[in-house]
């Protein structure tokens, strides 16, 4: 699991590491702040899901992911 989330907002889909309020989503008309240093409004609709990805955000989330990818795990 990773520490961010994406978020439909501002016309692109972009990646945060903000706490969700509830569900798996962030409510429309929440601001949240990104992987891309904006602070833009959720959209929660479901047309807005099918917004291009900000370029930005997908370069920073894959930093964030290969960086927890190499964080040692305990073994059970």
């Amino acid at each position: 699991m990773y520490p961010f989330h994406w978020v439909p907002a501002d016309g692109r889909r972009h990646a945060s590491l903000d706490k969700r309020p509830w569900g798996n989503a962030y409510p429309s008309g929440m601001l949240v702040s990104t992987l891309c240093s904006q602070e833009v409004v959720a959209d929660a609709t479901k047309e807005a899901w099918l917004w291009q990805t900000c370029g930005d955000c997908h370069s920073e989330a894959h930093r964030v992911a290969a960086a927890v990818r190499e964080v040692p795990r305990m073994s059970v």
